[in-house]
């Protein structure tokens, strides 16, 4: 049973174990001694977002990493998928971010890269978990690490992201709402898309430590869709808070979720012979109607666990370059080893800008069949064990076979029963969802 860790690296309230200063100085410890590997002189990469909480987690990790030997390279607030590509870039045998992504400022985490620039595995997590419950070995004096803090790191991200784009696309003519949620890329995302000759207005850009995500970003796209109405803008983009996720808004202010934004670049890059694996790949949660879609185009849909981690794990295995959650978590892994919203945004704005078409018809690929989910708060016990919940979702899926599906899972993070139907009549689909739902109530009473 893990202490630490989550289905995300670690992450909590802060000030509250596991996000204390003392036990992020104990992660930079055990990380550190568990990718000590060799003689050369080692190093880590530590980024973040915007949260205050940010300074006290980084100069403990600084402190736990260099009292082992390991040197720090200190990037300041840059986005998730920058630390990953910063930490293959510099050779670094690891990749340290801290951020907890859409949470609220009150919450932090930590999110480890190897030194290929992917998440952890498994194995590697287990392990430092373990390390976390020994006495660390200490270096000698002279071999305690150095902690230096290097200026140009947001530009060699901006240059990869913008290197994701042949050189003839330009976003001249284009206007842009950019919300950044006022986190990890407050400074970077504007900055990408101004240099590629778009007409970029900028919200969310004023982080103070305490407004990540507030009212702004991927997760409460209110103020994205005010602004491209009231503005005129061609498009709308909205980051989470440490930028590994979108959603998108068209010129008409309606929201665009990841289903769609993987079938358009799904579809294009099948026509331009660059889609691999045959296919797209994401969760359990994504509509039929996407995967309806890719059929139609000759492709397949490959489903995996809720999670971005499973989504990458069959990517690679299958050998898939475009992979996503319904969520806006996009991964292009000819790209980039984790979710990059900036980076997934670029191949929306340059269909967008190649077929002239606004973005309300490009972005609607596909019809979304009627989905609803609602979740069940328990105080204890296995529901999904109970008799009675099992007969009803036998029956909800003899229902709807060959019309819908139907997802049942426990939330990993909540005591919840999350129950979802997705099919083509809704108001079946909706008394599929309340019949189980009802039945995980009577188990639990």
């Amino acid at each position: 049973m893990r202490k630490f860790f989550g289905t995300d690296g670690i992450r909590g309230l802060t000030n509250r174990v596991p996000m204390t200063a003392e036990v992020a100085m104990r992660v930079g410890m055990a990380a550190g001694a568990h990718f000590l590997r060799g003689t050369h002189k080692h190093r880590v990469v530590i980024g973040k977002d915007t949260r205050l909480s940010g300074y006290m987690l980084e100069n403990a990790l600084v402190a736990g990493f260099t009292s082992v030997g390991m040197d720090v390279v200190q990037v300041g607030p840059m986005p998730t998928p920058a630390i990953a590509m910063l930490t293959r870039s510099m050779r670094a045998d690891l990749g340290v971010m801290i951020s907890a992504s859409h949470n609220p400022f009150h919450d932090n985490g930590i999110k480890l890269f190897g030194p290929d620039g992917y998440k952890l595995s498994d194995a590697d997590e287990a392990q430092i978990e373990r390390l976390l419950a020994t006495e660390p070995k200490l270096a000698e004096s002279a071999q305690i690490g150095r902690a230096k803090r290097i200026d140009d790191a947001r530009g060699r991200y901006i240059h990869a992201v913008k290197q994701s784009l042949p050189e003839s696309v330009r976003l001249d003519g284009l206007k842009i709402v950019l919300d950044c949620a006022n986190g990890a890329a407050y400074n970077s995302a504007p900055t990408v898309f101004w240099e590629l000759g778009a007409d970029v207005v900028a919200v969310g850009v004023t982080p103070n430590g305490l407004n990540i995500n507030d009212k702004c970003g991927s997760t409460a796209p209110g103020l994205l869709q005010e602004t491209v109405v009231a503005s005129g803008a061609d498009i709308g983009i909205a980051l989470d808070g440490d930028a590994d996720r979108l959603i998108v808004v068209d010129e008409a202010g309606t929201i665009v979720d990841g289903d769609q934004i993987m079938a358009l670049i799904g579809a294009s890059w099948a026509r331009q012979g660059k889609l691999k694996g045959g296919g797209v790949v994401a969760t359990v949660m994504s509509n039929l109607g996407l995967e309806r879609f890719l059929e139609g185009q000759g492709l397949t849909l490959e489903r995996t666990k809720v999670g971005d981690r499973y989504v990458l794990e069959r990517m690679r295995s299958g050998g898939f370059n475009v992979g996503g959650e319904q969520s806006g978590h996009m991964i292009l892994s000819d790209h980039a080893t984790t979710g990059d919203g900036t980076l997934a945004a670029l191949q929306l704005l340059a269909e967008l800008v190649g077929t002239g078409k606004p973005a309300s018809e490009l972005l609607h690929q596909f019809d979304a069949v009627p989905q609803l989910l609602k979740n069940v708060r328990f105080a204890g016990g296995a529901p999904l064990d109970d008799a009675a919940v099992k007969a009803a979702i036998a029956e909800g899926e003899a229902e709807l076979a060959g019309r819908g599906r139907l997802v049942i899972r426990a939330s990993g993070t909540e005591p919840l029963i999350r129950v979802m139907a997705e099919g083509d009549d809704a108001a079946q689909v909706e008394r599929v969802v309340d019949m189980i739902c009802d039945a995980v109530r009577a188990a639990t009473a």
